[in-house]
């Protein structure tokens, strides 16, 4: 139990030097936000009542006690119908009483205690595999906030490379005006673009602080613009899936197995071995009037049959709830490969754009080297120069934004297949 707690500890010290710190990767956010998330919680709820609900039934098995007691009165009592000479015949009071314990033993539970004891134990799978379904759910609002932020990281060190560009062609205008070739208004057009730049970052890191505040808050831990996300490495595309939503099915398929053993124990004959002692007026023996101790014990039959009434119905309204969770089973395969298949096409469709992407940055990017050349010399104006620089940064944010998309898409192909 200590070693455990340190460990959780040393574990959350880890997780908040990762995020205050240095850097932090996306497993790291999907372990935080499982244990940060408050449905964690049900783990501990659904052991426990597991816990009490076997130890209920483990408790059938014991011995049944039983304390029972009557006073009645009654119009009239058994009499012996003949006299005899020298010989009083006992007459039966009418006020009878009696006092007694009963201890029994069923026999027919000893044998079908463990059908209900893996029920329980069925059903607490159940619960706890609901639980893990909701918590998986939580990969998909994850990756998108994490890769959100990627997005914009990547916008946010574009448009430094944009003011970077800028800066340089300022630097060339202002030789092109030192050397007579250009006029000194020429510069402006360039600042002002510089600082349309600047208000880009501006709106970048705000809309960034906004991702990092909800993704910090599902993982429990803060997230500030010194935070580092790493970028995911691409992943190996598979159709198998795995998702936790298949243990469940089959996990419900069992339980109604075990439902089937149930309702077939329901019928049986209840047998029980049982005890009785007491004090009674009269006792077993009817012919004395007076209080007396007695005891009894034996075998106790008792079977009910007009459970057999509904016995065909029970074990058709199982089957039909294996159908359906059936029917569910193949929907939900039918909706993941579905989803699976246009995940699959939008990867290959950003593959093929990047690679488009890669020859339109670098053609852009002569254009740009070139106007920038002809402007310190004042053979390229400050707009042409602009226009290149522009083009060649919508060329290189559509290759920031497909590479982004194409790993989000693939991390959420493996979240849809559950891998």
């Amino acid at each position: 139990m200590i070693k455990k707690i340190i460990f959780i500890i040393c574990y959350w010290l880890i997780a908040i030097n990762n995020t205050s710190g240095q850097s932090i990767t996306l497993d790291n956010c999907l372990d935080m936000a499982k244990q940060n998330y408050p449905l964690i919680k049900q783990y501990t709820l659904i052991e426990k009542t597991k816990e009490y609900s076997i130890a209920n039934a483990q408790k059938g098995v014991l011995p049944q006690f039983n304390i029972a007691g009557q006073a009645t009165y009654q119009s009239d009592v058994t009499k012996v119908p003949i006299s005899l000479p020298n010989l009083e015949i006992p007459t039966i009071s009418k006020d009878q009483y009696r006092l007694y314990g009963e201890v029994s033993q069923s026999i027919t539970d000893l044998f079908t205690v463990k059908d209900q004891i893996e029920y329980i134990n069925t059903n607490s799978e159940i619960e706890t595999q609901k639980t893990k379904v909701q918590l998986y759910n939580l990969r998909e609002r994850i990756n998108n906030l994490f890769f959100g932020i990627l997005m914009i990281d990547a916008q946010i060190q574009q448009t430094e490379l944009l003011k970077k560009d800028i800066q340089s062609g300022i630097e060339k205008t202002n030789i092109a005006i030192a050397n007579g070739v250009a006029l000194k208004s020429t510069a402006d057009n360039l600042k002002a673009e510089f600082l349309k730049a600047n208000q880009r970052t501006i709106e970048l890191k705000a809309t960034r602080k906004g991702y990092a505040d909800m993704l910090a808050l599902f993982i429990g831990n803060p997230i500030d613009e010194n935070t580092v996300l790493e970028k995911p490495h691409r992943q190996m595309f598979t159709n198998t899936i795995n998702r936790p939503e298949l243990r469940m099915f089959d996990l419900q398929k069992k339980s109604f197995d075990v439902q089937n053993k149930l309702i077939a124990a329901k019928n049986l004959p209840r047998v029980s071995v049982f005890f009785q002692g007491g004090l009674g007026r009269p006792a077993l023996n009817m012919l004395n009037p007076e209080f007396a101790g007695y005891y009894i014990g034996g075998l106790r039959l008792n079977w009910n049959i007009t459970s057999f009434y509904t016995y065909k119905n029970e074990k058709k309204i199982l089957a039909n709830n294996q159908s359906f969770i059936d029917i569910q089973k193949e929907t939900f395969l039918f909706n993941t490969n579905l989803t699976l298949k246009q995940q699959n096409a939008d990867i290959t469709k950003m593959q093929e754009l990047i690679e488009t992407d890669k020859s339109i940055v670098t053609l852009r990017e002569s254009v740009k080297n070139t106007t920038q050349n002809q402007l310190q010399y004042g053979t390229a104006t400050t707009n042409d120069y602009l226009i290149a620089v522009n083009a060649q940064d919508q060329a290189k944010q559509s290759l920031i934004l497909h590479e982004i998309q194409l790993l989000m898409t693939e991390y959420n192909a493996q979240t849809t297949a559950g891998n």
